[in-house]
């Protein structure tokens, strides 16, 4: 029968194994991390490797994601659809087992990490999923969400910030059933931490309201158990439990030192490693005995057919409840939703008012939000600004588990990543506001969004000068560009507030991506449409104005706040007997994706007399007015005045459109 140290040491020789022969890799924390991770998986992980997604799951996040092969090993061992052929791979073009966790390529793997920090903040999201969830359909009877979401996490996680904002709200909630596992080693990459990581993790993590485990002997099968009994014992608060370690267990010469954190033992460590651990097997070779003692394929399918049972009773006690968490989980809108956000998009035009673009978006949910209950919104301390509450709003907090409004406090890159796990949680269309100009405080979390492919849609308000007195800090002027570079991102930067209204519309039917909505802190004027025309913003850019029977003169083509401007440089300039198209682009992927046709009907090809007009850095523009083209645009940051003031004294103005299509005559 295998020991504990010897499933362990399976854990650390396919992880050493692997990096070897990627001749790339962390050997480091999987061999150090496994005596814990062995106790985890064996005695407490409620999963089934056969239904990686069965939603009752206990969720594994390990946040220091470069530790990447603990994880493939484990799922291996256990059971999943991970080959030796795939560990082998480990580090290749196109392979299950990339050099750091990603969500998608393998099952088990429960999120994208590597940037350290972000898995415990997207762990703070799945228990937040879970508590929510639980208060929404448990019964007395029905149990149906009761797991725990388990982290590992190590010093360089909570030397990066992200953790502070997340541990301190996950403390604040009280989230009882997150546990995380702190890798106390003392090394990082640059060697012993001591000179420059020396907080008293154990205080500062009770300062935040945690249960902290302190001083676990991470090598201690006993201590560890004992360890994590504690930690679920305590329901009212999240877990620390510090568990010291050695980088590298195991290997004689590496063991302890930051050689080992980043970089392949060498056959020769290896072979001494070998003889230090009594492991007389070959590379990759796990003997009958220890996958055996590891395979969770048995236990995994009795936990997952008792909560089959339960489920199958839930729908015939609460069909109505159970009919909806299953819609939700398979993504799917309800059957009134197209009637219901065609008929609204109607209506805003017809009463065609002047309002911000954050007012029309605030408007836009109260008519959206009440068919959807996946909706869980949120904003870092901007409530009143970002405007991304609505009617039926009340706060998820310690004392209130069915909240479905959430305030992050200011915490924007915590509150990106958090929103990034519930939204891989499921059940959630995840939504999260702030200023668009601290999208820098949030890019990580929100490039991670858009790499996983995840619905989040992130609400950014005062999007441009126009915001005036607050300045230059506060004016984004880099930001609608770096964010429509960014893959996978879909951008909406709407022009009243019927685009808004749509881009509402499309970011709750889009579920293979994030959506940012760019808004305005100024009221802007309701544009005139037909009904051709309000069909066609959704393709993401369409001709406002202008004879469409003949040939234009000039394109326009604007976005948000300038689109009025454009429009009254058009009349001005239509008054020289030309015909002027205005184009309105509040969404520059979904045109980018019609076909050839409708692009060249929008933009005909033969007319290159073109002017772009965006209150943003100016150069993203080049590739729909070409480089006989002219861009009014931003070459430098803004100024703190009025916002009339500000824009004119950068150029953006209706004269200044005028004068530089008098000059591209």
């Amino acid at each position: 029968m295998a020991t504990r140290r010897e499933l362990a040491n399976a854990i650390r020789f396919l992880s050493m194994d692997a990096v070897q022969k990627a001749n790339s890799g962390h050997p480091g924390m999987p061999m150090g991390m496994a005596d814990i991770a062995q106790v985890l998986w064996h005695d407490f992980l409620s999963h089934d490797p056969v239904h990686p997604e069965w939603p009752n799951r206990d969720r594994f996040i390990i946040s220091n994601g470069h530790g990447s092969m603990l994880l493939y090993s484990l799922l291996h061992l256990t059971g999943y659809d991970m080959t030796l052929d795939d560990l082998k791979q480990f580090r290749q073009l196109h392979s299950k087992t990339p050099g750091h966790p990603e969500y998608g390529y393998a099952p088990g793997v429960e999120t994208t990490t590597g940037p350290l920090g972000q898995g415990i903040a997207n762990a703070v999201g799945m228990a937040i999923a879970e508590q929510r969830l639980a208060a929404e359909f448990n019964q007395p009877d029905f149990t149906l969400f009761d797991h725990y979401t388990y982290v590992f996490l190590g010093d360089g996680c909570l030397m990066e910030g992200i953790s502070h904002e997340v541990c301190s709200l996950a403390g604040t909630l009280g989230l009882g059933k997150l546990i995380a596992f702190w890798d106390d080693n003392g090394i990082s990459i640059d060697g012993n931490v001591d000179p420059w990581f020396t907080d008293d993790t154990p205080k500062r993590f009770e300062a935040y309201g945690w249960h902290v485990v302190a001083d676990v002997d991470g090598h201690s099968s006993e201590a560890i158990i004992k360890a994590i009994k504690q930690a679920r014992d305590v329901t009212d608060k999240p877990t620390l439990i510090c568990c010291r370690t050695t980088i590298g267990y195991g290997a004689p010469h590496a063991a302890g030192s930051h050689k080992c954190h980043g970089a392949p033992l060498g056959a020769a460590e290896i072979d001494e490693t070998r003889k230090a651990l009594n492991w007389s097997y070959a590379p990759f070779e796990i003997p009958d005995t220890i996958y055996s003692a590891w395979d969770a394929k048995e236990v995994g399918a009795k936990r997952y057919a008792k909560w089959q049972t339960l489920w199958q009773a839930y729908q015939k006690a609460y069909p109505e409840k159970a009919a909806d968490l299953t819609r939700r989980w398979h993504k799917q809108l309800p059957t009134e939703w197209q009637r219901v956000s065609e008929d609204y998009i109607v209506a805003t035009q017809e009463k065609a008012e002047s309002i911000a673009s954050r007012k029309a978006s605030q408007n836009a949910l109260n008519a959206y939000a009440p068919l959807l209950p996946e909706l869980f919104g949120g904003s870092a301390d901007l409530t009143e600004s970002n405007l991304t509450n609505w009617q039926e709003s009340h706060w998820f907090c310690r004392k209130n588990r069915t909240g479905n409004y959430f305030s992050f406090g200011v915490r924007e890159f915590g509150m990106s990543a958090i929103a990034n796990g519930m939204a891989l949680y499921g059940g959630f269309v995840p939504y999260v506001g702030t200023f668009l100009t601290f999208v820098d405080y949030a890019r990580n979390a929100v490039r991670m969004a858009a790499l996983m492919k995840q619905q989040v849609i992130f609400v950014y308000t005062h999007d441009s000068i126009g915001l005036g007195e607050d300045g230059p800090t506060h004016q984004p002027v880099e930001h609608a560009a770096m964010l429509r570079l960014t893959p996978n991102m879909t951008v909406w930067r709407p022009a009243d507030a019927v685009e808004t209204a749509v881009a509402w519309q499309q970011a709750i039917e889009h579920h293979t991506g994030p959506s940012s909505l760019l808004l305005s802190r100024q009221s802007l004027p309701c544009q005139p449409r037909s009904v051709e025309q309000l069909k066609d913003i959704k393709r993401g850019g369409y001709v406002l104005s202008g004879d469409r029977n003949q040939k234009p003169d000039l394109i326009l083509i604007a976005t948000g706040s300038e689109v009025s401007l454009a429009e009254q440089a058009a009349f001005k300039l239509r008054e020289q007997k030309q015909n002027i198209w205005v184009v309105s682009m509040p969404c520059t992927e979904y045109f980018d994706a019609q076909d050839q046709a409708y692009r060249d009907s929008v933009l005909p090809p033969d007319v290159t007399k073109r002017i772009a007009i965006e209150a943003a850095v100016a150069d993203y523009w080049y590739k729909y007015v070409g480089l006989q083209g002219k861009i009014i645009g931003l070459n430098r940051y803004g100024e703190s005045a009025p916002a009339a003031d500000v824009f004119k004294a950068l150029g953006v103005t209706v004269e200044n459109i005028v004068k530089t299509a008098v000059e591209l005559a």
